[in-house]
């Protein structure tokens, strides 16, 4: 049994969730979020809590609960449990206090300045890149070698996030480039001096 998936998802003052099916809806004051889940689960409001449960089938009433838990059926929802509790739980902490990836850039020249709503970073090419900001990200630059990205779909975000760090991602010599806030670069030497 999925130690996770067993909790109940806390719903804060101020978030409205609705559960049709296997579609899960929830807003809150950052936006709504709204995600299809596999249909192998139950998920249910009860009070201010949501829960994701493993439901019997027809099949599997008259089973005891030891049989049941040997079933392919229970496996494959088991196996789904805590990822579905964990990603509801996110999308609630989502609307609610939203998500943010900060990057910094090591190396001369390195710099980030928003133009409008978009991204322009010079990384050491001959030109500028551009990275329009899509719906749902917004990008803070606090100073022109760090970058706050922010959003309410934490997936959304760190996609966003990878996607900057893969314009010129940390070298291992010197260790410039776009990289986390608190990430561990591994460093290699360089050719030893005879």
């Amino acid at each position: 049994m999925s130690r996770i998936g067993k909790k109940p998802v806390q719903i804060p003052s101020g978030v409205n969730v609705t559960v049709d099916g296997s579609t899960v809806t929830v807003k809150g004051p950052k936006g709504e979020l709204v995600r299809t889940f596999s249909d192998l689960l139950a998920i249910e409001l009860e009070g201010e809590e949501v829960l994701v449960k493993i439901p019997r089938t027809p099949e599997t009433a008259e089973l005891s609960h030891e049989d049941f838990k040997l079933t392919k059926a229970y496996k494959a929802a088991n196996a789904q449990q805590g990822l579905t509790r964990t990603l509801i739980n996110n999308m609630v902490v989502g609307v609610t206090d939203g998500w943010e990836k900060q990057l910094e850039m090591t190396g001369v020249g390195y710099r980030a300045t928003l133009k409008g709503k978009d991204l322009e970073l010079a990384l050491g090419y001959s030109n500028p890149i551009n990275y329009p900001a899509p719906d749902g990200i917004t990008f803070e630059v606090p100073d022109n070698t760090h970058i706050n990205v922010k959003g309410i779909s934490k997936e959304q975000v760190g996609q966003v996030a990878a996607e900057i760090r893969a314009k010129r991602p940390p070298e291992p010599y010197k260790g410039k480039g776009v990289h986390y806030v608190g990430e561990h670069i591994r460093r290699k030497l360089g050719k030893a001096a005879k």
